[in-house]
Formats: C-alpha cells, sequence, structure tokens
C-alpha cells in the first residue's frame, strides 16, 4: 500500500498539470449536469415491511387517484374575539376562501369546513382540509403562492389564518453560521500550517470535492429520488472529511521536507504513509455510511450511499490533487519548523529542542495512565447518564418554531379540537375476503371506540367495488406522545383478532403511524448494524495495526463517546439545557434515525483519529522504539494535527446547527459534540493511557493470524530508505503511465 501511494504521489507531483486539469473537468461536468437536471421533488419516505406502508399501499391500489401519499393542507380559521366562524361575515369568507383555493390545478379536493363537521364547539376555530396529487416538495411554485394568497385574503377580511401540513414544506437553510464554522476551519489551518497557501490547500481541495459531490447529487436527484437533505449531510460530512484528510498529507509533506527531502520525494513519503492512513480512515467511514443499507429504509440508504460517494471522492483528492497542488506550490509551502512569513519569526534552537505540547502531554499519561484512565471513562459516564430518559421520534409541526405558520395552525387546532386533532390515525379495512363488509367496518369502529385515549371515530367511507374502508380515529393525546403510541399498537391488536373472525385485515395508517413504526424499525436495526460496521471495521484495523487489542479497544472507545454524545443531544433537545444558546425553541422526542445514524457516522470519524494518532505510535514501534516511547512520538508528530482537525471538524459540524431545519441542526451538534469527546477524550486520554498499561501486549498478533493477513504496511515501512534505490529511468516509466 505505502510503496504504492509513494509511486502515485510522485507521479500526480510531476505531472500536476494533468490531474488539475482532470479534476477541474470532473467539477465542470457534474456542475453542468446539476444546472440542467430537472428540480428534484422529495425523497418519497417510505419503510417496507411495516403496517403503516402496507396499508399506504392498499390505499394506493383500490382508491386509484387519491393519493394517499400526496401533500396535504390544514387552512386553519380563528375568529376574532367576541366572534365565532359561524357568523354570517366570517363564513362567507371561509366559503370564499374554500372556492378560491380549488381552483388549483395540483388541488384534488377541499373540505368546506361547514359541511365536513369541522367547526370547534365553541365556534372559534374552523379548518378548511386541502388535498393535492403530489407530495409537498413537488409541488409547484404556483401551487404554494395560490395556498398562501388564500389565505391572506382570509386574513384581509379579519381572520386569523395559519397553514399547516406539508404544502409549505420547504428545502432547509444552513444559515450563516455554517460560512462562521469554515472560517474558523480556515484561521486553525493557517495556524497550523503556518501560511496562507499551505492553509488554502485543504480548504481548495475539500470545497472541490463537495462541489463535485454535492453536483453528482444534484444531477442525478430526479432520477434516484433523492432528497434535499441528502446533499446536505454529503456536504457536512465532504466538507470535514476533505479537509481533514487533506490536512493529515500537507502536515506530513511538510515534515518530510524538515527532514531535509527534496520536494518531490517529500511528497512521494507524505502520501505513502499519511495517505495510507487516509485510504484506511476514509474505507471505516464509508463501510458505515454504505452499512445504513441494513436498516431497510431506502431514504437512509441513499443517504449513506451519496454521503459515502463524498467520502471517497475526498480521498481520491487528498491522494492526487494535494500532490499536484504542492508541486505548483513549491517554496510557498515550508518545511515545518522554518521561519513563517505569514508570523515573521522561526523557532529558536532551545525552543525547537524544548519538547511540544504533544509530548508533554503523553508523558504525563504514560507515567499516571490509570488516573488518566479513570478520569476520562467516569467523565463521558457522566455525560451519557441522560441516555437512560431517551425518547425517541419524529417532529411534527408541533416542533416548528412559533414564529412559523405551521405551528400556530398546530397550536389553533389543538385549542380548538384536543392535541389529538394533529395526529389522526387513519384505518384501512381490506374486506375483499369477508361475506359483509359493512358489518366488519361497523365492528371495527365499535371496537375502536371501546378503546381507551380515543375522542371520535368517523363512519367507514368505502371504495367503488365496495370491499375496502377507511376509518379516521381521533386520540386524545399530541402525535408525538407516548400515549397515542400505546392506541395505535391497542388498535393493531384489535385488528388481529378482526382478522381471526372475519378474514378482513385491518391497518393502521397516517403520518402517526408512520412515525411510530419508523422508530421501531430503527431500534430494531440498531444492534445488527452496530455489530455489521464495528465488525467490519474491527477486521479492517487488524490488518492496518496488525494488533488485536488496539482495534478492540478503539471499539470500546467509540462506544463510550457516542453514548455521551447523545446524552448530550438529550440534554439540549430533549431538557432544553443550554436550549437557547443552541437555537432550539421547542425541545421533544429526539429524531428516531438520530441515535443508529450517530453509530454510523461517529464510527468512522472516530476511526479516523484512531488511524491517523495510533499509526504514528505504530510506525515509531515498527522501528525500534518501546512500547510507551512510541507512544509519546505518536503524540510528538500527530497530537497538534490530530487536533486541528478535530477542531475543524468540530466548527464545520456545528456550523449546521444554525440550520432552520431541526434534524440538519440536531444532526450538526451531535457530530460536533461527539467529535470533541472522542478526539479530546477518548483518542487524546483513554488511548494512550490504554497503550501505556498494556505495554507490548497491545502489539500482539497470533503467528497463524500474521501470516493469513496481508501486509498493508500503513506505518511506510517499504519506503525505508527508498530514495537510495529510486532508479531514475523506473520514475520516467511511471510518469509515461
Amino acid at each position: 500500500m505505502a510503496s504504492f501511494l509513494y509511486k502515485l504521489g510522485r507521479l500526480a507531483f510531476r505531472r500536476r498539470h494533468f490531474v488539475a486539469l482532470i479534476w477541474v473537468a470532473l467539477l465542470t461536468l457534474a456542475g453542468v449536469g446539476a444546472a440542467s437536471a430537472p428540480a428534484a421533488g422529495s425523497s418519497s419516505f417510505s419503510i417496507p415491511g411495516t403496517e403503516a406502508q402496507k396499508a399506504f399501499d392498499l390505499l394506493e391500489e383500490r382508491f386509484p387517484g387519491t393519493s394517499a401519499d400526496g401533500a396535504t393542507a390544514r387552512v386553519v380559521f380563528q375568529a376574532p374575539d367576541g366572534e365565532k366562524m359561524t357568523d354570517a361575515a366570517n363564513k362567507a369568507t371561509v366559503e370564499k376562501t374554500v372556492e378560491e383555493l380549488s381552483d388549483g390545478s395540483e388541488v384534488t379536493s377541499v373540505a368546506d369546513p361547514f359541511k365536513a363537521n369541522a367547526v370547534s364547539k365553541d365556534g372559534t376555530v374552523a379548518y378548511a382540509s386541502v388535498s393535492y396529487d403530489v407530495s409537498g416538495m413537488e409541488l409547484k411554485d404556483a401551487s404554494k403562492e395560490a395556498l398562501e394568497d388564500a389565505a391572506q385574503d382570509a386574513r384581509d377580511a379579519g381572520l386569523t389564518v395559519d397553514v399547516g401540513g406539508d404544502a409549505l414544506q420547504a428545502t432547509p437553510e444552513t444559515g450563516s453560521t455554517e460560512i462562521v464554522g469554515i472560517a474558523i476551519a480556515a484561521v486553525v489551518l493557517v495556524i497550523t500550517l503556518g501560511s496562507l497557501v499551505a492553509a488554502g490547500l485543504p480548504l481548495l481541495t475539500a470545497l472541490i470535492g463537495v462541489g463535485i459531490g454535492v453536483s453528482g447529487i444534484t444531477a442525478l436527484a430526479n432520477t434516484l429520488d433523492l432528497g434535499s437533505t441528502t446533499s446536505t449531510l454529503a456536504m457536512m460530512i465532504g466538507l470535514a472529511v476533505g479537509i481533514d484528510y487533506a490536512l493529515f498529507i500537507v502536515s506530513r509533506y511538510r515534515a518530510e521536507l524538515a527532514e531535509g527531502r527534496d520536494r518531490e520525494e517529500a511528497v512521494g513519503r507524505a502520501v505513502g504513509t499519511a495517505g495510507s492512513a487516509v485510504v484506511f480512515a476514509g474505507l471505516t467511514v464509508v463501510i458505515a455510511l454504505a452499512g445504513l443499507a441494513v436498516v431497510n429504509i431506502p431514504m437512509l440508504t441513499k443517504m449513506g450511499f451519496a454521503a459515502a460517494g463524498t467520502v471517497v471522492i475526498a480521498v481520491l483528492i487528498a491522494l492526487t490533487m494535494i500532490p499536484a497542488l504542492l508541486g505548483y506550490a513549491g517554496r510557498k509551502v515550508q518545511p515545518a519548523g522554518e521561519k513563517s512569513k505569514l508570523f515573521g519569526r522561526r523557532k529558536s534552537a532551545a525552543a525547537q529542542a524544548k519538547p511540544n505540547m504533544g509530548t508533554r502531554w503523553a508523558s504525563f499519561v504514560v507515567r499516571r495512565p490509570v488516573a488518566v484512565l479513570l478520569f476520562g471513562v467516569i467523565g463521558l459516564g457522566a455525560a451519557a447518564v441522560p441516555v437512560a430518559s431517551l425518547e425517541l421520534g419524529l417532529p411534527d409541526d408541533g416542533s416548528q418554531p412559533t414564529s412559523t405558520t405551521q405551528r400556530r395552525a398546530y397550536d389553533h387546532l389543538s385549542e380548538g379540537f384536543g392535541p389529538g386533532f394533529n395526529g389522526p390515525l387513519m384505518i384501512a379495512g381490506d374486506a375483499k375476503n369477508s361475506d359483509d363488509p359493512k358489518a366488519v367496518a361497523q365492528t371495527t369502529i365499535d371496537d375502536i371506540k371501546g378503546l381507551d385515549g380515543v375522542v371520535s371515530v368517523s363512519p367507514a367511507a368505502f371504495n367503488k367495488a365496495g370491499d375496502t374502508f377507511t376509518i379516521t380515529v381521533i386520540p386524545d393525546s399530541k402525535p408525538s406522545s407516548t400515549q397515542t403510541e400505546d392506541l395505535v399498537h391497542s388498535i393493531r391488536d384489535e385488528g388481529t383478532a378482526i382478522k381471526a373472525e372475519t378474514d378482513t385485515e385491518v391497518l393502521v395508517t397516517g403520518t402517526t403511524a408512520m412515525n411510530i413504526d419508523f422508530s421501531q424499525r430503527m431500534n430494531d436495526a440498531l444492534v445488527p448494524y452496530l455489530a455489521l460496521v464495528v465488525g467490519l471495521a474491527f477486521l479492517l484495523l487488524i490488518a492496518v495495526f496488525r494488533s488485536i487489542l488496539v482495534p478492540l479497544k478503539a471499539a470500546l472507545g467509540f462506544l463510550l463517546s457516542v453514548l455521551a454524545a447523545l446524552g448530550a443531544v438529550v440534554a439540549v433537545f430533549q431538557w432544553g439545557w443550554l436550549a437557547g444558546l443552541m437555537g432550539v425553541e421547542e425541545t421533544g422526542p429526539i429524531m428516531s434515525m438520530m441515535p443508529i445514524f450517530m453509530v454510523g457516522v461517529v464510527f468512522g470519524l472516530a476511526m479516523d483519529y484512531e488511524v491517523f494518532l495510533v499509526t504514528r505510535m505504530r510506525e515509531a514501534y515498527v522501528h525500534g522504539e518501546k512500547p510507551s516511547q512510541a507512544v509519546v512520538t505518536g503524540f510528538k508528530h500527530g497530537a497538534r494535527v490530530v487536533t486541528a482537525a478535530a477542531v475543524i471538524m468540530m466548527a464545520v459540524f456545528g456550523g449546521f446547527i444554525g440550520s432552520s431545519e431541526s434534524m440538519i441542526k440536531m444532526i450538526g451538534f451531535g457530530l460536533a459534540i461527539a467529535v470533541f469527546f472522542d478526539a479530546f477524550v477518548v483518542r487524546m486520554a483513554i488511548v494512550p493511557a490504554v497503550l501505556a498499561l498494556l505495554g507490548r501486549k497491545a502489539w500482539w498478533l497470533p503467528k497463524w493470524l500474521d501470516r493469513v493477513l496481508p501486509n498493508v504496511d500503513v506505518e511506510g515501512e517499504g519506503l525505508k530508505d527508498r530514495s537510495k534505490d529510486v532508479d531514475p529511468d523506473e520514475d520516467r516509466e511511471l510518469v509515461r503511465v
């Protein structure tokens, strides 16, 4: 591996014009594809194998043209103080609005509040339900504008009007904090690398990689049914790993220059050593992201593969474009320790001889490993305590900021009709094999009315064939509550009994039931996913470090950091700690996909730091140093860069906390705090403490396994004295390839 990458780095350095042209051409091609591609709608949300999805499919088949998964809007009217919606003037305004709403080309139906019994008992609130034949993200701008204009006309007539539902769903905005995150990353790079040119290389290559990845996703979004969140996730992860991977190679290049090697040789060795770590770190991230396919939710699978593709691009750019750009930069990228033109000073001989902070910290840990280990484990354990009260769910309009029309509509409906009105349950009955479908439907209604937590049950509505019916159930609790979840399970239990007696399948669906099934699917998939991802990465790390205990320690450390990060997410987004500082206007259940998503992404990123830091230790150990001294040497060369990489990644992820989308905000915070815990507590404290306690046992590998495993040579042993053995004719032949 190291020898191949060494040759690749030198080739890219020599053929820099050709390499740069290839990447610029790819960026241009992806950009043109994105610009010319048709606008993509929202990614279709389906959960194969669940009852809610089965019911949706049944309704699509038996009620053709009704668009069970189409967008919906609830236009909520509230009368002025002292008036009622049934007053003549207010009633006329509502009827005019209903007529106006019915004119849309994508509208399939509009329910008049006065005909659909959609007026509250006290007469102050009414609502009109609007159904569309396409999803919220697929709605034309003209349809959204018509909806907003109709609501505004009613406001002008004196009513309070707000619109709920997903018809006004918009693409999430990340906000200015994303730019702040990149700016912080730039400052850290300048401080770490000592020059604007050197600092600019990782930023430039990361932006090119993200540009290619996101443009490619945009170009294929309509064809592959990719949603807007997919490109946001790819951007978030692509920026973070793209900057970090380039940073490690540039830093190693400067270190090789400081040892007196010429620039081409330094590039080759940097790519051969740090590049090997980049390849295997990237592989762990790709495994973690692609492994999301295990969950068997198409939307999540597509997000994982798209983000994994962006990581692959980041790895390839780090291995090829960075060497090419270093060739262009020439002497503007200085050896480590040389006088910086930016800061205008060179370290004195005494300062250079003095151990750096990484060396001092590692020496401290090696002297007191037990104390450091206990402190790190107890600290992360304390941070993980809130996980015990973790509540999972999916956000609805009730979790929106109070400034939004969706949230105001949600609150008006809760006040006028009860909290459960915002999460109605749809019952779909397949009575095709029943002798008397109407009798079965009435039996179903009677059984559901007898359950706890039910406010009302609508009459059954049959299809034209008369073999399928739907019933709407209004719970007495809000959609995201455990009481509503219990009611869904109770109705399904009743459905099982009805199936046994009448051969009629009764299924519960609707947005609320779909969210419950989604959460259950995520919970069920967590353990298999964790076993797959950690197992594959464990095997990969055994080959990288040629050790059993080092990969085991890496996996256990990851579990500590991800639990601590989840605890922090619960404390902020569920308990409300520091919610104002994070811009969290409404607390509530943690997004269902958060645990499994954090397990995947954080594991991949955690292994980045493990590979980058521990390969330096492995390199020193292989070259003859004692285990404890190898730990110190690894920190001497790697701690500063790993610290910078972690701060950069935290800044990039933290930049997405300013997003208007609660899911993106939560993911950004969760990943940022997870990187903090993993880099600064696990990798910087627990890892050296454990290695110091294990000594030579840390690098033990059974002889039979040592013979079986391929020698990937991440530490660059094959490059030892390579420059003395280089044949100029061989290099010229390599350039011709």
